[in-house]
């Protein structure tokens, strides 16, 4: 099974109550090949909400408690995106999820980048608090715009009317 950021979806839960709908998810979550998550509402954030940013490092870096979530209007917000990652990991454990899709640039699904911390809108190479729980815990996590090259190869393989007939004609063989 395949997680998904609930925004990638066209689920209104950003921080601004938008949404970055995706069509490549949007035909996963169609043919049955992906469920959605959104850790900063499982960690009990609301939507909209005051856009934060992770100062003093990265994801990793907050979960070792080197580096804290904080808002705009300066609120560390630091144990509700540790609660969430840690819920959207038992998400993925309990789906046995092979790959998980966040989205980039967020202080809780970012895969490769994150904002400076400075609310400036400047990018820096980094993860978030729930990409890095997950790769801890030896989970693929990848970003809807690495996303578009391997999506051809999951459709290909995760259909669940493709395994339910690849099974199908195994028994069949086996029954004549």
């Amino acid at each position: 099974m395949i997680i998904v950021s609930s925004c990638l979806a066209g689920m209104k839960v950003r921080y601004n109550g938008t949404d970055c709908l995706n069509p490549g998810i949007q035909r996963l979550l169609d043919n049955q090949q992906a469920v959605t998550v959104c850790p900063e509402l499982l960690g009990g954030f609301s939507t909209p909400r005051e856009p934060a940013e992770i100062i003093g490092g990265n994801g990793r870096d907050v979960l070792e408690g080197r580096a804290r979530v904080i808002d705009r209007t300066g609120n560390d917000v630091t144990a509700m995106y540790i609660e969430g990652a840690y819920a959207a990991l038992e998400q993925a454990r309990s789906l046995s999820a092979t790959l998980v899709v966040l989205k980039e640039n967020s202080p809780s699904c970012g895969s490769s980048m994150i904002y400076n911390g400075e609310f400036a809108g400047v990018k820096v190479p980094g993860e978030g608090v729930t990409s890095a729980l997950l790769r801890l815990h030896g989970i693929e996590v990848i970003s809807e715009e690495q996303l578009a090259a391997r999506l051809p190869e999951l459709e290909a393989t995760n259909r669940p009317s493709q395994r339910n007939e690849a099974a199908g004609a195994a028994d069949s063989r086996i029954h004549n």
